[in-house]
């Protein structure tokens, strides 16, 4: 009779599938908000949302993809305008914000083709060069009327109470989605693919990945939710200026929640967005300081936290409350008939 090997690959623990048990809770309790929530916190609740879509799809892009963009801004903007003409073409406004959102992820596509053969630094800057071509040809359309902006008057049609309320039940929809799809990828083969480019592009080729289109697909979806982010942002807002919307501060708000919560983790950006909408609502009207306050903030912890706040957990306690990888558990039969089981490093 053959022995059980004693070391198992595992992909959840009981805290893991609680964790999951718990997230779905919530997201029921939270869909049922505007029924019990004032209109101010529906309203921030809002923003919460919107802000884990940006926080998530720049980590999968440069935390899991290992493509550092300074450029994002471009596709919240575009998320952005292409709702305004979609709503001005007719269309209904709230089909409008994803649909807008779908545009852009294929707008996307062909653009990956040309910023993807860039590397590093390059990309980077390419990005952002991206972005300013992106506000210069949007300052260009007779609607807009350059940096004077316009309106989504379509919103106007609802009371200011039910379009709170859909707003909020979109970002939510919003954000629920894109976390469960990143979540399926990136435990999929093609999210093992993705990490391998990262980690060595040349080695990842060299067993079968095909770089090239694993590639595009990451930098599409996070395309997709930023456009998405910034097509909700101007549900909240109705005015859009797109000086504001194609600004790098969108950016740098990424990559600040990312950097505190752990980048390169799942569980981080939700918790560094959860903290950055703590800190701009407690500091965020004391202007120029609050600015200077986030950069410091996010030097200090590259310096001293590089994994962040979630990595350290993760370091120091092993949790792993949505876990995308896999880990070892060695079960070790130890005397009077006990046993104990270790676990290392997911990958």
């Amino acid at each position: 009779m053959s022995r059980q090997s004693p070391i198992r690959v595992v992909r959840w623990s009981g805290l893991s599938i609680g964790s999951v048990a718990v997230a779905v809770a919530l997201t029921i309790l939270l869909a049922a908000g505007p029924l019990f929530l004032g209109a101010n916190a529906i309203d921030k609740l809002t923003t919460l949302f919107i802000y884990v879509i940006l926080a998530v799809t720049w980590n999968a892009l440069a935390g899991y993809g290992g493509l550092v963009s300074i450029g994002q801004q471009a596709f919240f903007g575009l998320g952005a305008y292409g709702a305004v003409r979609l709503a001005d073409a007719g269309v209904s406004v709230y089909p409008a914000l994803v649909l807008a959102a779908v545009l852009v992820g294929l707008i996307a596509w062909p653009i990956s083709v040309f910023m993807l053969r860039l590397k590093a630094g390059e990309f980077a800057i390419g990005m952002w060069v991206v972005a300013a071509l992106a506000h210069l040809l949007v300052n260009l359309d007779n609607l807009v009327r350059g940096e004077t902006g316009t309106s989504l008057i379509a919103l106007n049609a609802y009371a200011a109470e039910t379009r709170h309320a859909l707003t909020y039940w979109t970002a939510l929809g919003a954000m629920v989605g894109l976390i469960g799809i990143l979540f399926a990828l990136l435990r999929s083969p093609l999210g093992a693919a993705i990490q391998a480019i990262r980690d060595n592009e040349d080695a990842a080729a060299s067993v079968g990945v095909r770089v090239m289109r694993t590639k595009q697909i990451i930098f599409v979806l996070a395309a997709f939710g930023v456009a998405l982010a910034g097509a909700l942002w101007l549900a909240t807002t109705i005015t859009f200026q797109p000086r504001t919307y194609f600004s790098v501060q969108w950016t740098a708000y990424m990559i600040f929640m990312v950097l505190v919560g752990g980048l390169g983790t799942f569980e981080g950006p939700i918790l560094g967005a959860i903290l950055f909408f703590a800190i701009e609502a407690w500091f965020g009207a004391t202007g120029v300081w609050y600015l200077v306050g986030l950069g410091a903030a996010a030097l200090l912890f590259a310096l001293f936290l590089p994994k962040g706040l979630w990595g350290w957990v993760d370091q120091r306690l092993g949790l792993r409350l949505l876990p995308v990888g896999r880990w070892l558990k060695i079960d070790e039969t130890a005397p009077m008939g006990t046993s104990k089981s270790t676990e290392s490093g997911s990958t």
